[in-house]
Order: C-alpha cells, then structure tokens, then sequence
C-alpha cells in the first residue's frame, strides 16, 4: 500500500470515529415558568420572529437540522448555542434580576436595529431567520417598549 493510500485510509477512519462523539442536544421540550413568553405578554407577532430567528442558540430548545447530526457540524453548533446562551437565555430570563432583564432587553433591541444578531451563518442556513426591515422594527419597538415599562417600574 502506497503513501497516499495510508493517508487516505487514515483520513477515513478519523472522518467515521468523529461521527461517534456527539455533543447533547439542547433540547427541553418544556417551557418553563422563568422562560421570557411566560415573564412578558408578548405579541404573537413578536414571539414568532423570536422563535424562528432567536430561540435555537438562546433557549433550552433548539430545533435541530439534518446537518447537525454530521461532525464537525454538531461541536460548531454546540459552541454557538453555548455562546448564545451564555450571552441570553431566553429559558431563564425571570431568573434575571430586573436590571438585567432591562439591559438584555435594550441589547436585543440593539444588535437587532444593528444587524448583528442573528449572525450572518444563522441567516444563512435559516431564511426564516433573515429579518425584514419591518421585522427589525418591530422587534426594536417593542424590546424598547418593554425595558422602559420595567425602568419606570423600578
């Protein structure tokens, strides 16, 4: 067997052995009493735009694709929904004490309005999660809304 063949060989059976370590799921299938659509009376307009361009890296319930069962798809998955949830977790925002709560909701309202969420990758592979301008807007006003409701509470 010639040089290139062993490397192929052996390219091969790295490629099949990453398939046999899979990173968990995160996948729930609750919604639980701290979980942001049960803390605020969210438009259904509102929280359909969040499910489908938020809520699979910032929530305990990510709907997964086909691809995210193939290596090295997964771990780069896991990493993003690990970083997402890291940043805002939409499953535990009533644990959030209410200055936190004010802070994420003016930051989604910011990387929003900026286009940097979702990321560029997300969109990509997600056209749900490609917002309108109209989208955009909506999401921006009613966060803004909502945090000044919470600041004049407070």
């Amino acid at each position: 067997m010639n040089l290139a063949k062993k490397i192929g060989l052996a390219a091969i059976i790295v490629v099949i052995t990453m398939q046999l370590i899979q990173p968990a799921h995160n996948k729930s299938g609750q919604v639980v009493s701290t979980d942001f659509a049960k803390l605020y009376k969210v438009p259904g307009n509102v929280q359909t735009i969040l499910q489908n361009a938020c809520y699979d890296c910032h929530s305990n319930n990510t709907n997964y694709p086909w691809y995210s069962n193939i290596q090295p798809m997964a771990w780069m998955m896991a990493s993003h929904i690990k970083d997402g949830k890291e940043q805002l977790d939409f499953s535990v925002f009533g644990n959030y004490p209410i200055r936190r709560q004010i802070s994420k909701l003016k930051g989604i309202a910011n990387q929003v309005k900026d286009d940097a969420m979702p990321i560029s990758s997300y969109k990509m592979m997600h056209r749900s999660a490609d917002l309108s301008k109209e989208d955009k807007a909506l999401i921006v006003d009613w966060m803004n809304k909502t945090a000044d409701s919470l600041s004049a509470n407070n």
